[in-house]
């Protein structure tokens, strides 16, 4: 029996109405004109202040967040951990920020998550988006290589500012820390800043984890690259490796532009860089992998290569990563063999998380295959049940 197949482990902590209800939502989400119709009628709803939250908290939002705040998630967390030997990842999932006062906010929301971080074997990692500490335009014109203005390099000091604090406290808590990859046309200054980071924070070992989305060709390059400095300069690398989550706004801007797409030709391509990325930091030393997969193969890969190098299953360099509310059947079923698992769990105010899950959904729709395997399995799980 092929190990993700183990619907009893992986569905272990729901109950059988929450089992109903992830159909329900994996159903909706299958359609892609639904989808579309539930995205608009949110956002009107929401707009509009009409009272939408309550029905969305108990459907959607509680499927894929796991609370308003992060003493909401703690239920999550603890059961997660104690019942299912799975680890939880706090994501503060409010975006589209634009003010100074949002960014210190978040500034000190990741600062509390690292506190709690320490407190909590249940929470190995923090984690924040680029563009909760400053503004997206401001990475861009970085990242174009153009002049800041005064005011400009002011604002920029401010965002390496919030980083450095972030850096500074999870090295001081031993609390590695994950930075989000997000557009193309704004990751260059991220990029180069979390480098600098990674130089100072992690000489004995990983604490600044960088992410590279490997439905981006040049991306295999760039980690070639960062490894021959992590080399010269004797750092450790941290890396989270994803396939991506901006194919459709990629893709669209590049054809608007005129310029050649970053993303790769087609699925089986983005699939042998992913393979290829975790590949190259298994086999190389001071490298740590967080592997942010819902792919059964990759996952199977990454299990051969860990064996094949003689590295055990709890070794703290190496970690798996899934979205909560998906691809339980992988997390639940790697952790009960003694393997690194961490579930990425978003919380925040109902109505600033709605863009986040709204990308979840539309991600869900587009990814071929997805969305059927989890309708399969749970399908198999209520026949378990009845039987």
């Amino acid at each position: 029996m092929n190990l993700f197949d183990n619907t009893e482990v992986a569905f272990s902590l729901k109950s059988d109405s929450q089992l109903e209800r992830a159909y329900f939502l994996f159903k909706m989400i299958q359609s892609e004109p639904m989808v579309r119709i539930g995205t608009a009628v949110t956002n009107f709803a929401l707009k509009a202040h009409l009272p939408v939250e309550g029905l969305i908290r108990s459907t959607v939002f509680d499927h894929f967040c796991g609370g308003v705040t992060e003493e909401d998630c703690l239920p999550v967390i603890e059961n997660m951990y104690t019942k299912g030997k799975v680890s939880s990842v706090l994501d503060y999932s409010v975006e589209g920020k634009e003010e100074e006062a949002s960014f210190d906010d978040a500034l000190q929301k990741i600062l509390k998550i690292i506190r709690f971080s320490e407190e909590k074997i249940s929470i190995p990692y923090a984690v924040f988006k680029p563009t909760g500490f400053g503004r997206f335009a401001l990475y861009q014109k970085i990242s174009e290589g153009e002049n800041l203005t005064l005011s400009e390099q002011e604002e920029w000091d401010k965002v390496v500012a919030r980083y450095h604090a972030v850096c500074k406290s999870a090295a001081e808590k031993d609390v590695p820390i994950l930075i989000d990859a997000e557009e193309s046309w704004m990751q260059a200054a991220a990029d180069n800043l979390v480098e600098e980071l990674m130089e100072t924070y992690n000489k004995e070992k990983a604490i600044v984890f960088n992410t590279i989305q490997m439905y981006r060709h040049d991306r295999m390059a760039y980690l070639k690259k960062l490894h021959q400095k992590a080399i010269e300069k004797g750092f450790h690398i941290g890396m989270k490796v994803v396939r991506g989550a901006y194919m459709e706004k990629e893709r669209e801007r590049a054809k608007q532009k005129g310029y050649p797409s970053p993303i790769c030709k087609d699925k089986q391509t983005t699939d042998d860089n992913y393979n290829e990325a975790i590949t190259y930091m298994v086999e190389h030393d001071k490298m740590a992998l967080f592997a942010g997969t819902h792919n059964e193969e990759s996952s199977y890969l990454l299990m051969d290569l860990a064996a094949k190098h003689k590295i055990t299953n709890d070794d703290m360099r190496l970690w798996f990563g899934q979205l909560y509310g998906m691809s339980d059947n992988i997390s639940f079923n790697l952790a009960e063999k003694g393997y690194n698992v961490a579930k990425y769990v978003p919380f925040g105010p109902v109505r600033d998380v709605m863009p986040y899950l709204i990308r979840r959904a539309e991600e869900n729709t587009s990814v071929a295959g997805q969305t059927s395997r989890e309708l399969n399995l749970i399908t198999i799980e209520k026949k378990r049940r009845k039987l």
